[in-house]
């Protein structure tokens, strides 16, 4: 059995105020292509399938689609909730969407309980952990303590404890299997080991999020979602990343997906396909008019930028001019050489025995790093002397 192993796909998820849907469709709906040059059975996706627990109606209409080309290309599908999915939602009507081929584990209560699907060599056991919030899951953990092998108390606190009990029953059902039954586990957390990345929303408790590896042993294969770049825990133990890049810490993420060969032993084979990149990241750094003009940066055009400008004084409209030459510039940092941008305030001392038009100039200053001009003074003494007249009035 040939198994996709994907996650994160983040539906609906902007990059600096920019629309993502084309982007995601075009790199999630040729996941069908993938499926059929080779000859994938199944695709999982291991937790974030939207990117908010209330999915805009475009962002579910685009999933929609891609899901319905991945099933048209002749894989089934098996999906997990991640951490900014709404399990109830992902979940609804999951019996009715299992008879098209869609297969949706989101209940704590029957993540024991796998997705069964044959090859030439027997049984493959698909088990879904959907994302385990440590104290809401315990709970539920044990309202359903009499399934077979589960824990009647779950005491330790965090990721690890509640994952435990989920792998616990999840060994305890395999064991109950034909002998041969092979296994796939699906799950959405933070692995010892890891590398993170900027876009991913914390899931830490009492400042733990990480869960060992070791928990997850006994079975054959372990599509791991939550981390954003594709990387190799162990060679069962292995995120697969998100598709496309969601924040610039990922610029050099090579975005891919795995290839799981499943044998009549178990694990036969993984293999790495990356996956096309619709625009490229590129940062940039200097001052306003050096970027503006250095060929140097002409290769980050059409890319989405991000910039750090080093001038002394805070350019005007920098935001504006910047997307004169890169259109897709999303992010803009000012860090002069002399470092005043990050220089702290000290409130008390600078207000004390200050007028209104010092302190309104002072602010101008320390936003802009220079002096209001002379204009610019006048200016600021007319909006205070128009402000204190209609006091005055009222």
């Amino acid at each position: 059995m040939r198994v996709l192993h994907t996650s994160d796909w983040h539906v609906g998820r902007t990059f600096h105020g920019r629309d993502l849907l084309g982007d995601q469709e075009a790199v999630l709906g040729g996941l069908a292509e993938l499926v059929t040059e080779e000859q994938v059975d199944v695709v999982v996706v291991a937790g974030d399938l939207y990117d908010r627990a209330v999915p805009s109606g475009e962002a579910v209409q685009t999933c929609v689609r891609v899901l319905s080309r991945i099933r048209e290309a002749g894989a089934q599908l098996v999906i997990t909730s991640g951490n900014h999915d709404s399990a109830p939602r992902v979940g609804a009507f999951a019996d009715f969407a299992a008879a098209g081929g869609l297969h949706l584990r989101t209940r704590i209560d029957a993540l024991h309980e796998p997705v069964l699907l044959d090859d030439e060599h027997g049984p493959v056991a698909f088990y879904g952990i959907p994302y385990l919030e440590p104290d809401p899951a315990k709970h539920a953990l044990k309202a359903s303590a009499d399934v077979a092998g589960a824990s009647e108390d779950i005491e330790s606190r965090g990721h690890t404890a509640v994952l435990t009990e989920a792998m616990n029953r999840i060994r305890a059902d395999l064991a109950e299997r034909p002998r041969g039954t092979r296994s796939v586990v699906l799950a959405h957390a933070f692995v010892t080991g890891g590398e993170g990345s900027e876009s991913e929303r914390t899931i830490a408790v009492g400042g733990v999020e990480q869960v060992p590896g070791a928990v997850f042993d006994g079975v054959d294969y372990v599509a791991l979602g939550h981390l954003h770049g594709p990387q190799t825990l162990a060679e069962h133990l292995r995120y697969s990343g998100s598709p496309l890049a969601y924040s610039f810490s990922e610029a050099a993420h090579r975005k891919s997906v795995w290839l799981v060969d499943l044998d009549a032993d178990g694990l036969a084979e993984v293999r790495r396909r990356e996956l096309p990149v619709p625009r490229e990241l590129a940062t940039i750094e200097g001052e306003l008019d050096e970027l503006l003009e250095d060929p140097e940066h002409t290769a980050a055009e059409d890319c989405y930028v991000s910039a750090t400008l080093t001038d002394e004084v805070r350019p005007l409209e920098a935001m504006r001019r910047l997307q004169e030459r890169f259109p897709h510039a999303v992010h803009l940092e000012w860090r002069p050489a002399t470092g005043k941008a990050t220089a702290p305030l000290r409130y008390a001392e600078i207000v004390r025995g200050r007028d209104d038009n010092s302190l309104a100039a002072r602010f101008v200053e320390d936003c802009r790093g220079a002096e209001p001009t002379d204009s610019e003074r006048a200016l600021l003494d007319e909006a205070l002397h128009a402000v204190t007249a209609a006091e005055g009035a009222e």
